[in-house]
Order: structure tokens, then sequence, then C-alpha cells
């Protein structure tokens, strides 16, 4: 079966087990959460985009390990200026640093009840990434998940070196990589309907872990755009997409 096919077969949904079936279920299973944010990502990509990579990606690791898909978390950490645009561009919904901790962290004890073989938690908004590792390091989950393994991670932490190296030479680095060329690319593969035809570039990315006060909004990026979407296509969108879906399921089975 080709890869188009497999991800448009269907997933095994958390939500439509009954509660004399969950605990059943979960014996021996892998459960998969994507955690996401609306997050502005310049004229030409949707609110969405932070949610709709990691949900894809999650639901073909389901269809991968035969797992369960949790319901997507839809909200954020907020966006900040060196690495998401800010507040300076409206669409942004975002939950402040604390709440979401304590957010995920009583989602995380709640699920940890269910003591599913394996939980997988897909990150895919740069802001969320320490703040999730902190909620699920402070559950102790030693202590909270004693018969699961936590795998947790950021989508784009699985792109390798030397796939960056051949497709993306002129990386700007991921924190720059905000409504760039790979997540145009992902979303002209993965829904490209949502693709607006105004594509601007940014030719001078911000630094990494910098922050700055006051910001020059239109030095810091073209219209949210805080990199290069120059190159972007549905086909490096699906090499993208597979690349991260391959180094998945090897660091899992590893």
């Amino acid at each position: 079966m080709t890869g188009e096919r497999r991800r448009h077969t269907s997933v095994r949904s958390y939500g439509d087990l009954t509660s004399t079936e969950v605990l059943a279920a979960m014996r021996g299973a892998t459960l998969v959460w994507p955690v996401g944010g609306l997050e502005q990502h310049g004229p030409h990509l949707p609110l969405s985009v932070d949610f709709d990579i990691p949900d894809a990606l999650a639901r073909q690791v389901v269809r991968e390990t035969d797992g369960f898909l949790l319901p997507g978390q839809p909200f954020s950490a907020r966006s900040l200026p060196q690495s998401g645009g800010g507040l300076h561009f409206p669409g942004t919904v975002h939950i402040g640093g604390a709440a979401f901790i304590g957010y995920l962290t009583h989602c995380l004890t709640a699920l940890s009840a269910l003591r599913p073989a394996r939980l997988v938690v897909i990150n895919g908004h740069y802001e969320n990434e320490a703040l999730l590792f902190e909620a699920i390091d402070g559950c102790e989950p030693a202590r909270t998940f004693p018969d699961t393994e936590i795998t947790a991670f950021s989508w784009w932490s699985m792109v390798r070196e030397d796939w960056l190296g051949e497709h993306v030479p002129a990386f700007p680095g991921w924190h720059a990589e905000h409504a760039g060329l790979t997540e145009t690319s992902l979303m002209l593969y993965l829904r490209p309907e949502s693709v607006r035809a105004g594509r601007p570039d940014h030719d001078t990315p911000p630094q990494a872990g910098v922050y700055r006060h006051p910001v020059d909004v239109d030095l810091m990026s073209n219209q949210g755009v805080l990199s290069s979407t120059s190159g972007a296509s549905a086909r490096l969108g699906e090499r993208l997409f597979w690349h991260v879906v391959d180094t998945v399921m090897t660091a899992l089975a590893a």
C-alpha cells in the first residue's frame, strides 16, 4: 500500500470507546495525543497549522501502531516574537504558561489511570515544548505511569540533519521556520485547499534565544512570516511528512 493510501485509512479513536470498554482496550495499547495551537501563520497559512501537522502525524502513528487517537489539544502557550511572530498579529489563542502546565498535568494524571502500554505526545507549537516536558516530568512518571512508556516530542525534532541538508540547505533554525518553507510545504501536502496564493519571504530571520523589547514588527517578520517560503511544494511536504513518520516509528521501536 502506498504512503498516500495509508494516510487515508481510518484510525481508532479513544473517544469512540465506552466506559466499559476503555480499560481493556488500553491494555498493551499505544495512546497518541497531538498537542498544537491556534497561532498566526502569515497571510498564506491558516491559524490551525500548529494543530493540523501534529494531528496528521498522530493519526499516522496510530495507524502504524494500531493504537488509539486522543482528541487533540488545540490551544497553546503564547506566541513569542522571535519564534511565532508574537501577539502583534491577530489570531493567536493562548493559555498562560503556568495555567498550561497545570492543564497538561491534570490531563496526564487522568490518563495515567488508564495504564496504556505507551503514551506518545506529538507537539506542533514551538513555545509549547518546554512547558509540555515540564508537565510530564512534574507528574513524576515513575510513580504515576509505572507501567507506561512515554515518548513526547515536537515533530521537527524528528527531522534528521542530513535530510535538512539535502532538502532545506538555507535552513534558518526551527525557531524561525515559522510559516516558512517546511510548514508551507506540509500544509500544501496535508491541506492544500487551506493555503493561500501569496507566500511572502523574510530575508532576516530572528536570532534563536534572543528576546527584544521594544520590537520592530516589520524588521522581525514579513506579515508574520519569519523566514523563506520560496521552494515550498506539496512534493516537499510529502517527503517531509513521511520522513518524520519513519523517524518516529524508528524511535518508538528503539
